[in-house]
């Protein structure tokens, strides 16, 4: 009999750890629905829903330095995507209601006039606030 024990307890918390995994994935999931989501506003010019993904407390970290919230929302009436690939992301659990993101992005579009293409690694920090994802930071760094 002890020897059922251990195995059953052993059995126990495998399945919970497995329950948790599956939560994590489901979650990052969202996540990740949602940061195309984001993405998939600036190539249809949806400006006013891409600012609800938006915590109103976000700050933007790229090349030209950091900004809040009203400021990206501005410049990226200026910005349109015309297409975008996503590539290896991977996921990091912050809290019970959060995760970093972070992935490799290849796009191409029109900003402020100029059309461009480029590859950049991109964090973001996503967290549910009032049963809603928000992304709270994102940064861009050029990839090389």
């Amino acid at each position: 009999m002890r020897i059922i024990y251990p195995f059953a307890a052993l059995t126990l918390v495998l399945a919970s750890a497995c329950a948790v995994l599956a939560q994590d994935d489901s979650l990052a999931r969202e996540v990740l629905a949602k940061e195309r989501q984001e993405l998939d506003c600036l190539k249809s010019g949806d400006y006013d829903q891409f600012a609800s993904l938006l915590a109103d407390d976000a700050v933007f970290v790229d090349a030209h330095g950091s900004a809040f919230k009203e400021t990206v929302v501005n410049n990226t009436r200026e910005f349109r995507l015309q297409d975008y690939t996503i590539e290896n992301p991977q996921f990091v659990r912050v809290s019970k209601d959060s995760f970093m993101l972070t992935y490799k992005i290849t796009e191409s579009g029109v900003s402020h006039g100029h059309v461009f293409s480029t590859t950049v690694y991109v964090s973001a920090l996503w967290a549910k606030r009032d049963g809603k994802w928000r992304c709270l930071f994102s940064q861009e760094t050029a990839a090389h």
